[in-house]
This record gives structure tokens, sequence and C-alpha cells, in this order.
């Protein structure tokens, strides 16, 4: 009985030996790592265009009123076509700006496109300072008749006024003398009327000059009492210039004589009206302008 007994409790002691242990229990909670604090620091944050003024000056959403870096003041002929332009690019939308100077900044849109390459790409405004990109972008500008380069202003700043005829000079009155008595005396004849004045009047201009090159503009008047339908221009250039591209007419070179024949469109010259001419050359060194000029063989008058 005491050996059978001794036999039981050895199997519950194997059993209880063999019996594998619960495993523990797993935390259903989720370790996380603490917050890292991050600070960002930008550079041009985009500001909005609260008011445009002209072509190269806006206020901005904070009230400060700033000029656009690298651009000249707008053109009269092409003040309110500078004035839309600006409008439609800048009023009410994002830009980023860097300050050069107190009141003045570099302005970029929001897609990265620099406005004032942009402006005179587009011939809205002229260069301050024509060099690089932007010497480069009034070239194309202009050899395209783009914005203020076609009509009316064609390329310069010129406002168009009603020409007041010459006044005719009358020849003086011959002298009358009175003759000494029992002396007989003749009067002398009249001295001849001065000849008469030139029909034309020629403005000439540089309106841009760089390296190697620069930009020409001619304004013919016809100071005559009737039309000119039809005409070439004549000059010397005493530098070595050249002419490289010309518009509102058609132009030929041989040595210095450079010879501009009319267009279509600009064909007749009404008395007392004007024709602009405008191109771009090459210079060496020096760039004289011309001294003389002949419209259809006859010399004009320089203003």
């Amino acid at each position: 009985m005491v050996r059978k007994s001794l036999s039981v409790l050895m199997v519950l002691l194997t059993c209880a030996c063999t019996a594998e242990s619960p495993a523990p229990p797993v935390s259903n909670r989720v370790q996380t790592r603490p917050p890292t604090l991050v600070t960002e620091v930008q550079e041009n944050v985009p500001v909005l265009v609260r008011e445009v003024i002209d072509g190269r000056t806006v206020v901005l959403d904070g009230g400060n009123r700033v000029r656009i870096s690298l651009l000249a003041p707008p053109a009269e002929c092409w003040a309110a076509a500078a004035i839309a332009f600006a409008t439609k690019t800048l009023l009410a939308r994002p830009v980023r700006i860097t300050s050069v100077i107190p009141g003045e900044v570099n302005l970029w849109l929001e897609d990265g496109t620099d406005y004032a390459l942009l402006a005179v790409q587009e011939g809205v405004l002229r260069a301050q300072a024509a060099a690089g990109a932007l010497a480069e972008a009034e070239v194309v500008a202009a050899r395209e008749d783009r914005g203020l380069w076609g009509l009316p202003c064609n390329g310069v700043d010129v406002t168009t006024t009603t020409t007041t005829p010459p006044k005719r000079v009358q020849p003086p009155k011959p002298a009358v003398t009175t003759p000494p008595p029992v002396v007989v005396t003749t009067t002398p004849p009249p001295p001849p009327p001065p000849p008469p004045a030139p029909p034309c009047t020629v403005a000439y201009r540089i309106s841009g000059q760089w390296p190697g090159g620069f930009q020409g503009g001619i304004t013919i008047r016809n100071t005559g009492r009737a039309a000119i339908n039809g005409w070439t221009l004549q000059w010397s250039f005493g530098d070595g210039q050249t002419v490289k591209h010309m518009w509102n007419a058609s132009p030929s070179q041989r040595g210095a004589t450079v010879s501009a024949t009319n267009v279509s469109y600009t064909a007749t010259i009404a008395p007392g009206g004007e024709v602009s001419i405008g191109f771009l050359g090459s210079i060496r060194d020096k760039n004289t302008a011309p001294r003389s000029f002949t419209l259809n063989g006859t010399a004009c008058t320089t203003s």
C-alpha cells in the first residue's frame, strides 16, 4: 500500500515538471519616440502685389512702395501699355523679392521668372543699363518690333506734334534814294531773294550703345508744301559703322554710305508730317553721328 502511494506521487511530480509554463502576456502598447522640434528658416517668402503704380513701381501687401531694379522709366508713348502689362502680370499675385537698396528690389514671379527680364523681352520697358541677358533681350525685342519698338514709339519716346510750316522769307525792299537837285540818280536793283529753304529736316539720334554695337534712330520731317511720295535717305558714317538691321525702311550700304529706302507703309510724307526709322548697327571704337543727309538727292537741314 505504501509502495503504491509512492508510485502515484512520483507520477504526479513528473507531470508537474513536464507541463509548459504559460507565456507571459503580450502588451498591446506601441512604444513611440519623443517628438522632435524642427525649425525651418525660409527666405524670399511670397508676398502679394497690392497696387501697380507704373510698369516698374508697385505697392506690396505690407504697404511698402518699391521700384523694380534694372528697369528704365516707362516711355511716355508706351506708359499706358506698361501699366496694363504690369497689372496683368503682377497685381494680386504672389511674388518673391530681394532688396537691392532701400526702396529698390529684384522681383521674381511665383514660377521663378525674372520680371525685369520678361518686361524687356516683351518690349514693355527698356533696361536701365543694358548688359548681359538684358542687352540680348532688348536687341531681340527691337529686331522683332515688340512693344515700344514698334508703332507708335519706334523704339524711342517720341510724341507726335503738329509741325508749324516755316515762315516765308520776304526779300528786303529796295532802298529808295532822293536824288539831289540837278543830279540824276538811278534806283539800284533789289538784291536777289535768298535761296529757298530745304524741303526736309533730319534729326539723328543714338538711343542706346554697348560694346561693339548701338541703336540709332532718324526722324525725317517734310517742311515743303507738297507731299513726298517715295523717298531714299542717304548719309555717310565717319568711323566705320555698319547697319545690321533696320525697321520702317529698307537699308543698303556701300562702304561708309548708307541708303534707307521707304517701305510700303512709310512711302508718303505729308507736308508738315514726319516718318521715323530705326536701326541696329555695329561700331569699332568711336561712334560719331553723321553730319549731312540727302533726301531723294536734295540736302536736308539737321536738327
